[in-house]
């Protein structure tokens, strides 16, 4: 029988781990910051989504009926933290030559095809901040009501001297702050934290997206979107907000002050917030992934050289969701090998599962949970995975079982034959004529003719792999 275990998660607000209480008994409210479509979402981004996941098949585990919320930003988000530069979406536009609203929907459908690639739970509801602009307003009206806001010729200011707790969350320095903005803050700004809750719109032009409100034409600012969808969905108080650590120091601190200001309560309970994805250092020593600098990879990218969206999955359980994980093809080679010599050990398992009622067996099972219950800890989770199969004590009626239940949380698909999975599809003789010249291309170098075909292939809705052994090809 196993024993009911405490789950411990890392609160940012606090800087330490707490045991998680929810609010309501059984259920959890969570919202997850999504992704800004205007690009292609990048391996780095989706270290974040597989975190999320990850927590919440916890939840699910630990018996909790989850209420999950993760939004789209398709408006609002400019360039710079400091609410100046281009809208990122309408950047889109201009750099692709469609209107922003074709841009959105590519890459909102871009994104979703990874998260079913990568098998993340889908969440209660998806939220676009175009659909939500009443609520945006409605949300600033709150403030504008209670005296945190005023309005300059840039648009309407959150005013952060109003909320003494302001600097709280991130341990900002505000003195230091303001006197480094004193030359480059925009005109009307009172202090150098205000961040704008509507941005009007440029009076010499009309822009892509922009909508009427009581304080003249514009569109919201980016921090807004948040709070008004995650307050319409999970009330007042949330049991917890997810992002990556980039989100504490800006977003995540204006999200806290406008939602407590317009509601008097405390806006979220746990704050749970992922590190980041790092490349290794290229020749001029840059680590970081950015769509802005041209420095990432896309999960297209790790198919196209011959990995599966499950190699990448297993990655990211390879280090501590709070530990900065550097990415380099030979740490995910290594990865692809690991998940390998696991599903050769697990697919002789499949289909013998039986109730588990031995002693070693609940012990398993109880080392397991008591890894992921101790702040997601699947590095750990997976070392017991593998001794669990090396125990010769289990029979494999019990391995099996035990595979079932911890597959719940890995979601590696470790109860489905490798044929099951394999999407690869007979080509024909062009199909098969076009792999050898490629191939050819490829060993002399021609890299230009090589990704030609790789092309011919992608719009057949193919993806060509290469690795050491050869190319393969699955459905995209």
């Amino acid at each position: 029988m196993l024993n009911k275990l405490k789950l411990y998660l890392f609160n940012t607000a606090s800087r330490q781990k707490e045991e998680f209480v929810p609010l309501k008994p059984g259920e959890v409210k969570l919202y997850c910051c999504g992704p800004t479509v205007y690009h292609f979402v990048h391996i780095g981004n989706l270290r974040t989504f597989v975190f999320e996941d990850f927590l919440c098949r916890v939840l699910a585990y630990n018996g909790y009926q989850v209420d999950h919320t993760v939004n789209i930003t398709d408006v609002g988000h400019l360039t710079s933290d400091e609410d100046s530069g281009e809208d990122k979406m309408e950047k889109g536009a201009a750099r692709e030559g469609k209107t922003v609203w074709e841009v959105a929907e590519f890459y909102t459908q871009s994104f979703w095809k990874d998260w079913e690639r990568l098998n993340l739970k889908q969440p209660s509801r998806w939220t676009k901040a175009t659909d939500y602009i009443a609520e945006q307003i409605d949300l600033i009206q709150k403030l504008e009501t209670r005296g945190f806001s005023y309005t300059n010729e840039d648009g309407v200011y959150f005013d952060t001297a109003k909320f003494p707790r302001y600097a709280d969350f991130a341990k900002l320095d505000i003195d230091g702050l303001q006197a480094g903005a004193r030359v480059e803050m925009i005109d009307g700004k009172r202090n150098a934290t205000d961040f704008a809750l509507w941005k009007f719109s440029p009076s010499d032009k009309q822009r892509l997206m922009e909508w009427e409100s009581p304080w003249g034409k514009g569109f919201p600012g980016w921090h807004v979107e948040c709070s008004a969808m995650a307050l319409k969905h999970g009330g007042d108080t949330l049991d917890i907000h997810c992002g990556g650590t980039d989100l504490v120091r800006v977003h995540h601190t204006n999200e806290i002050a406008q939602s407590e200001c317009a509601t008097g309560h405390t806006f979220v309970r746990y704050w749970v917030h992922g590190e980041f994805l790092r490349m290794s250092a290229d020749e001029r020593g840059v680590s970081k992934m950015s769509k802005s600098t041209g420095n990432f990879l896309t999960l297209d990218s790790l198919l196209e050289n011959g990995f599966s969206a499950m190699d990448y999955r297993y990655f990211c359980m390879t280090a501590h969701y709070r530990s900065f994980l550097t990415f380099s093809w030979e740490s995910l080679t290594s990865a692809m090998e690991s998940l390998r010599s696991l599903r050769k050990k697990t697919e002789t398992l499949i289909g013998q599962e039986q109730t588990l009622e031995t002693a070693e067996a609940f012990a398993w099972l109880e080392r397991f949970h008591s890894a992921l219950n101790d702040d997601l800890n699947f590095p750990q989770a997976l070392a017991v995975v593998n001794q669990m199969l090396k125990d010769d004590t289990l029979d494999d009626r019990e391995k099996a079982a035990l595979i079932k239940n911890f597959d719940q949380v890995l979601g590696l698909g470790l109860t489905e034959k490798s044929e099951s999975m394999d999407k690869s599809i007979s080509l024909d003789d062009e199909l098969t004529a076009l792999v050898d010249e490629r191939n050819k291309a490829r060993a002399e170098k021609n890299f230009k003719r090589a990704d030609e075909i790789r092309d011919i292939f992608k719009s057949k809705g193919l993806v060509l792999k290469d690795s050491p052994s050869g190319t393969t090809w699955e459905k995209a």
